[in-house]
């Protein structure tokens, strides 16, 4: 954070990930399952980025897209994910887990948080569905979370702007929903140094034979032969309007 910031840059790939650090980014969250906000990475995955970047790495722990409400056996795959994750030279590790009603499942947090350490842990977007932002962030500070990713509980971090600013106030903030259109106006209404992005575009395939008559998702799914890989100019373009500003 020598230049005021940290850019964290969210990746699915090898591609992405040596993609991030050459634009600048600071740290890495590695996923899976993008299309579904994030989910826990293969330790292959994992293996691998950590031989090819030099940036720490965090991982996500998320056994399923969906809600936040975990059952009993959900809870255990994520404990065995974070001692895997931590055997494979994670950096740091990003969950969240909720209470029907919305609120921090500080039982389970705990819990999770006990099997995380001594690595630093960040609260990912759950937190963007809670009942009390407010109240929610002073418990997450009291359990010990380094950070918390948000929006600011909106579609992206331009609309939620007002809260992000009064939540970095008490906590150091990374937040998502991040452009090269927004970030401007994002860095000079909040008071975060921190910002989370993906700063993707879509890179053809390179398969000559193709079958457009079938996909291997649901309707919502990417194209078969289209791949979305984090974007060196982007970063780049990013940490340059950080820099300007800040």
């Amino acid at each position: 954070m020598d230049d005021g910031f940290l850019m964290e840059v969210c990746v699915d790939s090898v591609e992405s990930a040596v993609n991030a650090e050459r634009g600048g980014a600071g740290r890495i969250e590695l996923c899976a399952g993008l299309v579904e906000g994030g989910t826990t990475p293969s330790m292959g995955l994992l293996q691998v980025v950590k031989q090819c970047v030099r940036v720490p790495v965090f991982v996500m722990i998320r056994p399923r897209g969906g809600d936040f409400l975990y059952s009993d056996r959900e809870v255990e795959v994520m404990k065995a994910d974070i001692r895997l994750a931590k055997l494979h030279g994670a950096d740091g590790l990003v969950f969240g887990a909720l209470t029907e009603d919305g609120r921090i499942d500080t039982e389970l947090c705990t819990a999770l948080l006990a099997v995380c350490r001594p690595l630093p842990v960040t609260f990912h977007r759950a937190f963007d569905m809670v009942h009390d932002p407010l109240v929610a962030l002073e418990t997450l500070i009291s359990l010990g979370f380094e950070r918390v990713l948000t929006s600011g509980c909106d579609s992206s971090a331009l609309e939620g702007l007002s809260l992000i600013k009064r939540l970095a106030e008490q906590v150091s903030d990374p937040w998502g929903g991040i452009t090269e259109r927004n970030l401007q106006r994002i860095l000079e209404g909040s008071a975060a140094s921190e910002f989370h992005c993906s700063a993707r575009s879509a890179r053809d395939s390179g398969m000559k034979f193709r079958n457009p008559n079938i996909s291997m998702g649901a309707s919502f799914s990417a194209p078969e032969y289209s791949i979305k890989v984090a974007d060196v100019a982007k970063v780049r373009t990013l940490n340059a309007i950080a820099k300007n500003i800040l």
